[in-house]
């Protein structure tokens, strides 16, 4: 093998990176599908919605949103501003740097995710983990940390740390 030919897949690595390729675009639309019919929301609004729900004070920079969606920070805006219509979220300057935006989520945009959360979670479990062992539940884990880890070396897939529901 030359320096320049490629490192073709093997037939093993090829059947592999056929049925990963399927997952990454058919799961995204089943999820998206149950949301949009049960809660009339978009996945990636869901996102949004859900990882705010996790965040201290309900609230992110704007820009930390953006890189957890992996959406542009244009792209992003137009969701806030869709998801700020509904009433779900607001825009805010932040108060220790004034340059940047939060993005807090409201109390009705708590609800909707409450609400939009038992669907998803259900159809996550039937469509992912009711069909895996719990050996494969932990392969699965650890071979998605190490494929981010290839495609982002050094990124860690950090939880935010979840806040109690407002009283």
């Amino acid at each position: 093998m030359s320096a320049t030919e490629p490192r073709w897949l093997d037939e093993e690595q090829t059947k592999a990176w056929i049925a990963l390729s399927a997952v990454l675009v058919e799961l995204p639309t089943a999820l998206d599908a149950q949301l949009q019919r049960d809660s009339g929301i978009s996945h990636v609004d869901y996102q949004v919605l859900s990882w705010l729900s996790m965040t201290p004070g309900r609230a992110a920079r704007m820009s930390q949103i953006a890189e957890m969606a992996k959406v542009s920070l244009s792209h992003l805006s137009r969701i806030a501003a869709r998801l700020e219509r509904q009433g779900w979220l607001r825009r805010t300057p932040d108060p220790h740097d004034g340059r940047a935006t939060l993005a807090v989520l409201t109390e009705a945009g708590w609800d909707k995710v409450v609400a939009a959360a038992p669907g998803h979670v259900e159809e996550v479990q039937r469509l992912v983990f009711d069909n895996l062992t719990p050996a494969q539940v932990r392969q699965l884990e650890s071979i998605g940390h190490r494929v981010l880890n290839g495609v982002r070396p050094g990124f860690s897939l950090r939880l935010p740390t979840a806040s109690p529901p407002a009283d």
